[in-house]
Formats: structure tokens, sequence, C-alpha cells
């Protein structure tokens, strides 16, 4: 399901959300721990598990861009900066498992933006298949599915 993108005091946010039959430590784990952080998002590095830790993007060049931990709460919430914008996942147990809602805080919109929704999408898509045991083969396709529906649902909400 497409992420819910709307404005709210000058910021745009997407709000994507996936009800998954998966306890939330089993997902927390993929969340914060790099051994399963990097079945889902290789470029991404946890070098300090904590409020005010660090996150390292790894630019496939050599070069690494710090990104800073804002927020956390173990098995409920986890925060830090995406270049000039913030995301977010909470973590709440419902009956069958949990429920993740992951928000990306747009203070900056580029023409990359919607790049980067459509890749949270996919980021999405690929936990909720590790986690059932499952692989997506054909990540790429999976992102150009979603790609044109984001530059769309962008350009509705900026107007």
């Amino acid at each position: 399901m497409l992420a819910n993108i709307k404005k709210e005091n000058g910021v745009v946010t997407a709000i994507y959300e996936r009800r998954l039959n998966h306890p939330v430590h089993e997902v927390w784990a993929y969340l914060t721990e790099n051994n399963k952080l990097k079945e889902w998002f290789s470029e991404l590095e946890i070098r300090d598990l904590k409020v005010d830790g660090e996150i390292w993007f790894d630019l496939q060049d050599g070069t690494f861009e710090k990104m800073d931990i804002i927020d956390l709460i173990p098995e409920k919430l986890f925060a830090f900066t995406w270049d000039k914008n913030a995301v977010r996942f909470e973590l709440s147990t419902t009956e069958n498992g949990c429920k993740l809602i992951f928000k990306e805080y747009l203070y900056e919109i580029s023409e990359h933006t919607p790049k980067d929704l459509a890749g949270w999408h996919v980021c999405l898509d690929v936990v909720a298949a590790l986690l059932r045991g499952q692989y997506i083969e054909n990540r790429k396709a999976h992102w150009e599915k979603w790609y044109p529906q984001y530059q769309k649902a962008l350009r509705e909400v900026q107007y």
C-alpha cells in the first residue's frame, strides 16, 4: 500500500504502515542489528545504537555519510537524520504480531525525493518478506512499480 503523504505545518510527511505477523523483538532486530540490517539495506551500518549515536551510510565510493540517531526507545521507537530530512520507525504490539509505522519527514524536497520514497516502500516490503522467510528477487522491478506512484503522490501534496 502506498504511503500516506500529507503536509502539516509546512512539512511534508510520508507515513507507511505495515502489519506484521511477527513479534516486536523480531522486527526490532531487523531495524537495529547490523547483520539483519544488511539484509534489507546493505549501505547502512549502526555505529552506536543510542540517542546521539551514529549510523553510517556507505556511498559506495569509499566515503560515508554520518547520520545521527535522534530518538531511541528499545523495541518501540528508532529515529535518525536522513540527509536534510528525518526518518522514524515506530513499533507497537498487536494481537497477531506488531504494527510498524515508518515516517519520513521531508524538510527538503528534491527530484530525488520520490526515488527515496519508493526506496523506503521497497525496503519495508523486503523486511516483511525476510520475516516470512522469503526474498524479493528483483528489487529494482519492485521499485520501478512504485516510483511513478510516489512521483504523482508527491506532486499532489505539494500543490
